[in-house]
């Protein structure tokens, strides 16, 4: 439970308090009570940032406390200590992982005052009614559920979410065009002996995977039934190709956590890993080529949202809804799209972005002035275009979404053994 100090002396906890709490309007006993209230927050640290947390406290008056783990850390917690938090940020492909838990409640879409205007990848899972759904875990696929306690995802809309979704990105190869010196256009690049000692994934079996099969598909090796769901023949296969370049000496590291690509690609230690857009802006804002490279076989999609402790109640749990809304209401959106990132409510983001930040980072348009990172740094100038794109054109090119696969003990423990090979 929260740590809300009026707990044990709440005002709606007996008959004379709410009585003489009923001869109080709702906002001023809100505005008496929610100074008293500690949201916990865990999640990555691609979205527990610290300047959210302070413009809650600047906006809504309660205190967010927020804990930055990896991704594997995210699933533990969220799985085995519902005690620990009050609000899991979490992604969809986690999920799939925690939801059977019973450790989260279900939301409530009407309480969402933006509801109807969060994107379709999230609604339907198309992001126009001519999209195709790509491979892996969509998010809409583990984003409702039949009812309040149901642990059963549902294959369309029910008016109850697992997640309120807040962040999602079409990810692809970081790279070092100073220090590659000639054009990377395909996945199967990561494996070119041309890179060897110079080339770097990530160490996170459900994402690193969905890289692996990126890669095996672009060179020709394996064609997969569904990336996000492989037999156990795929993952021998994929992990053997992978197991063979580990041992010739293709990698130079494996890295868990944000910083970490981020000193690999600055240092030059690497020119070509798995990336996320935050370590490119990261790397840019030190003056240092970086480049987010699109890709002809398509994007490698993740989406995140929000869920609730199923011990959160109360004033607590209202709090957590006006987080909720808060969230979608444009200033988190604008900060986070400045990163790189998409908002799950592009429209509200937009209020919270100049002309020049909007075209450039969601419409694909040539920037008019620089385009600076959230804290001040620059990152391209006028006439530059960002890479891949305008929003539909980066998230209309997924090929899969980051998964958790029926068979996916058996994959974690070849990866281990890759890992360790």
């Amino acid at each position: 439970m929260s740590e809300m100090r009026y707990s044990r002396r709440s005002i709606l906890k007996t008959g004379a308090a709410a009585m003489a709490a009923s001869a109080l309007p709702a906002p001023m006993i809100w505005a008496q009570e929610i100074k008293d209230i500690t949201l916990r927050q865990f999640g990555t640290g691609v979205s527990n940032l610290n300047d959210v947390a302070r413009k809650v406290k600047e906006d809504l008056g309660f205190t967010l406390s927020m804990t930055a783990l990896d991704s594997d850390a995210v699933t533990q917690r969220a799985a085995t200590q519902p005690d620990s938090f009050d609000i899991a940020d979490i992604e969809y492909w986690i999920c799939k992982k925690v939801w059977p838990t019973g450790n989260l409640q279900a939301m409530d879409t009407s309480k969402i005052k933006n509801y109807d205007k969060i994107v379709g990848i999230f609604r339907s899972g198309k992001l126009t009614p001519e999209s195709v759904i790509a491979q892996g875990t969509a998010p809409h696929t583990v984003g409702f559920v039949e009812g309040p306690d149901s642990t059963v995802f549902a294959k369309e809309e029910t008016g109850w979410m697992t997640l309120i979704p807040t962040i999602y990105n079409a990810d692809t190869l970081g790279i070092r065009p100073d220090l590659i010196g000639r054009p990377i256009e395909s996945w199967a690049e990561l494996l070119n002996p041309e890179f060897r000692g110079k080339a770097s994934i990530l160490d996170i079996s459900s994402i690193g995977i969905m890289d692996m099969a990126m890669v095996c598909e672009a060179m020709g090796e394996i064609t997969y039934g569904d990336k996000g769901n492989m037999t156990r023949e795929e993952i021998d296969r994929t992990m053997a190709i992978f197991t063979e370049a580990k041992k010739s000496g293709q990698f130079r590291a494996f890295w868990k956590t944000f910083d970490e690509s981020v000193n690999l690609m600055a240092s030059g230690e690497v020119v070509i890993q798995s990336m996320w857009s935050p370590a490119i802006t990261a790397v840019k804002s030190r003056g240092i080529p970086c480049v987010y490279q699109p890709l002809k076989e398509g994007y490698r999609s993740w989406g995140g949202g929000i869920g609730l402790s199923k011990n959160l109640s109360g004033m607590a749990l209202e709090a957590a809804y006006e987080y909720i809304n808060w969230y979608l209401s444009g200033w988190v959106g604008g900060y986070l799209m400045r990163q790189g990132y998409y908002s799950a409510v592009p429209e509200t983001s937009k209020n919270f972005m100049t002309e020049n930040e909007w075209g450039y980072w969601f419409e694909g348009k040539p920037a008019t002035d620089t385009i600076t990172s959230p804290t001040g740094d620059t990152l391209a100038q006028a006439g530059e275009v960002r890479d891949g794109g305008s929003f539909e054109e980066r998230m209309g090119r997924v090929a899969c979404w980051n998964a958790v696969m029926d068979e996916n003990r058996y994959m974690v423990r070849k990866w281990n053994e890759f890992i360790a090979s």
